[in-house]
């Protein structure tokens, strides 16, 4: 298995001031192979969550158990991404998953417990596994990346108008309903939440009434199987405008701060990823696919 850590895990520090870790934010990426033919669930978000905790007891018993029993979870989860067959994933097949951790304090038990857990098969919905590789350097990966939230505060521009991709189903609670819309009051106030919960004290926000716009969307609902029944959840991008000068620069702060604290519900289940496309003009692409009976015979490329 390779294992690819961050500096401050496995060398020396320097004599340069380091930032408290306590207000350190991390992306790991992990890499598993399927141990055997299966057919997987549609969807493994609760699942990849226990096993994220599983890791983090046999690094620190007493902060997991502390995590699990809380309300705000310190971390998110993406959905396990490789390639599915209508026969079954075969055996060797690789998948990956990201784990973005909101406190940094949270960075050595979790590794600590992925060496402890070694080559031990990992049983994800009854579908076995093994890890392949653990990526947690800035650029090894894809999925890996690392910030402060000292300077996710202080970004050198504001953007008044922001662009937020869905990567995954999203939604908010709405009293006691579910609204899957991602209006700005909605999308901002969650960010705004979770940056006040693990975010520094000297950094948390004043109460925002927010008066975002959307300028542009391609969006649409899907639903994601979970236990419990389907998730109703909004995937694609939209375009948000912040007339205030004030709101525009905290909104551009907790965009950055959304490619590892996700948004609105279950994002420790694999809902709410997003990612933030800072470039002014930038639209991305939509593709719809299209079937065709070549398109049935290729392996596709999935979320689960």
């Amino acid at each position: 298995m390779t294992h690819i850590y961050p500096l401050d895990v496995t060398m020396e520090q320097d004599a340069s001031p380091q930032p408290d870790k306590s207000s350190s934010l991390y992306a790991i990426a992990i890499e598993l192979v399927a141990a055997e033919q299966m057919v997987l669930p549609a969807s493994l978000g609760r699942a990849l969550y226990s096993q994220a905790i599983d890791w983090l007891s046999l690094g620190d018993p007493q902060l997991a158990n502390s995590i699990h029993s809380s309300q705000n979870t310190p971390f998110s989860v993406s959905a396990l991404k490789g390639f599915r067959r209508r026969s079954g994933t075969k055996a060797g097949d690789e998948f990956c998953f990201r784990i973005a951790l909101l406190d940094g304090d949270l960075i050595h038990p979790l590794l600590a417990g992925l060496d402890t857990w070694g080559n031990e098969l990992i049983s994800l919905a009854k579908c076995p596994f093994v890890l392949r590789a653990i990526y947690a350097i800035p650029e090894s990966h894809p999925e890996v990346s690392s910030a402060d939230y000292y300077l996710l505060a202080k970004a050198p521009r504001a953007f008044d108008d922001l662009t937020l991709q869905f990567l995954t189903p999203t939604s908010f609670k709405q009293e006691q309903h579910v609204q899957p819309f991602p209006l700005a009051e909605f999308v901002f106030a969650s960010l705004l939440r979770r940056w006040n919960t693990f975010a520094p004290k000297d950094l948390h926000f004043p109460p925002v009434v927010w008066q975002g716009l959307i300028s542009a969307f391609d969006i649409k609902t899907h639903a994601l199987k979970m236990e419990g029944g389907a998730q109703i959840g909004a995937v694609g991008w939209v375009r948000y405008r912040f007339p205030d000068p004030n709101q525009a620069k905290i909104a551009t702060t907790l965009a950055h701060f959304a490619n590892f604290a996700g948004v609105g519900r279950k994002t420790a289940m694999g809902m709410g990823q997003v990612k933030f496309l800072p470039e002014k003009n930038f639209f991305p692409e939509v593709t719809v696919p299209r079937k065709s009976a070549a398109n049935t015979k290729k392996r596709q490329l999935t979320s689960l």
